[in-house]
């Protein structure tokens, strides 16, 4: 089979399509053909060799889309020519892969399998960070940094969905637009306003502030907070340091967190799947939130999907196809 891996850790001219032997499922496990291959930016940062929870450099790839051709000895065949999404540890840059049958989802009702190449990670982070065990109420605020991102597209989505009133961080124009369409209340542009200035001087306290930034954020992030509120960190593209000061945290009883998923045990992600299909793909399926993909790119064009995400010019998910057999979406610009 093809795959593209990262030859050594470096920028996205070491990606390199190859061919391997094509993997085979084993214990819980199912064999999926990959229709697409979400990117995320955990990817960019395993390329780069400063992702801690990678077993390589090589396998990148934490979400696919496509359908079950083969299980292993104690997986029922009732699986088998299913259309599915997998969450993946790795590895999901490549025409077949091999997942924990526990990671499975079907592809919802009404989502094209290409697009559903991109739900997964998305959904997971966004559900696990913020409705498990706890939840925003609705008519609370949130605040999502990076609303334009995949994981921001869908967390406003989801958000608005449950009631939620959502404000988010962007930086363009047209990305303003776009989040605007998807449900936000309130859009920031990051590169012209304060967001700490903008939220406090409207009245605004979020309950939760879900971050994608870290360390320039920090101190704003929780001066922002409502009383009791829940900063979320789920990533650090500022940089993972920063000075606190602790006062604004003991003052309003507030409570820092973090998470990543691909570091989490495989139960602790079983339920995170099992939630995800019970409460999430109802509302792709009724139309509520919708996939937000900006762009599919043949498999082998790896490298140009990185560096689209490297220069934020995206709105939403990019993904790569692995079958070429099969047609983009109408959403996609590649």
């Amino acid at each position: 089979m093809r795959a593209v891996v990262a030859s050594r850790a470096g920028g996205p001219d070491v990606l390199t399509t190859t061919q391997r032997a094509l993997p085979r499922p084993g214990q819980g496990e199912a064999l999926v053909r990959v229709v697409a291959a979400g990117v995320n930016r955990a990817d960019l940062m395993q390329r780069a060799g400063n992702y801690p929870g990678a077993a390589a450099v090589a396998d990148l790839g934490l979400e696919v889309s496509g359908v079950v051709v083969s299980v292993g000895p104690d997986v029922g065949d009732d699986l088998l020519g299913r259309e599915v999404c997998a969450l993946l540890p790795g590895g999901g840059y490549a025409e077949y892969v091999a997942v924990r049958a526990a990671h499975l989802a079907p592809v919802p009702a009404g989502v094209s399998t290409v697009d559903a190449g991109g739900l997964m990670e998305a959904t997971a982070t966004v559900w696990s960070n913020l409705y498990m065990p706890d939840k925003p109420e609705p008519g609370s605020w949130l605040l999502v940094h990076g609303g334009a991102s995949g994981i921001g597209a869908t967390a406003v989505q989801i958000a608005a969905a449950h009631g939620v009133r959502v404000a988010t961080t962007v930086g363009s124009p047209d990305k303003a637009r776009f989040v605007e369409g998807l449900g936000a209340d309130l859009v920031i542009d990051h590169r012209r306003q304060d967001f700490a200035d903008e939220l406090c001087n409207r009245g605004i306290r979020p309950a939760v502030v879900l971050d994608i930034v870290g360390a320039d954020y920090l101190q704003r992030n929780l001066r922002v907070l409502d009383r009791g509120g829940r900063l979320v960190v789920i990533g650090h593209q500022s940089g993972s340091r920063a000075p606190i000061d602790l006062e604004p945290l003991l003052r309003n009883n507030l409570t820092l967190t973090g998470s990543g998923l691909r570091m989490r045990p495989d139960h602790e992600k079983d339920q995170i799947v099992a939630d995800l299909v019970q409460h999430v793909w109802p509302l792709y399926e009724s139309g509520a939130i919708v996939p937000t993909t900006h762009a599919v790119l043949p498999l082998e064009r790896a490298a140009e999907a990185h560096r689209l995400l490297e220069q934020s010019h995206h709105r939403g998910k990019v993904l790569l196809l692995a079958d070429p057999g099969l047609p983009s979406t109408s959403e996609s610009r590649p």
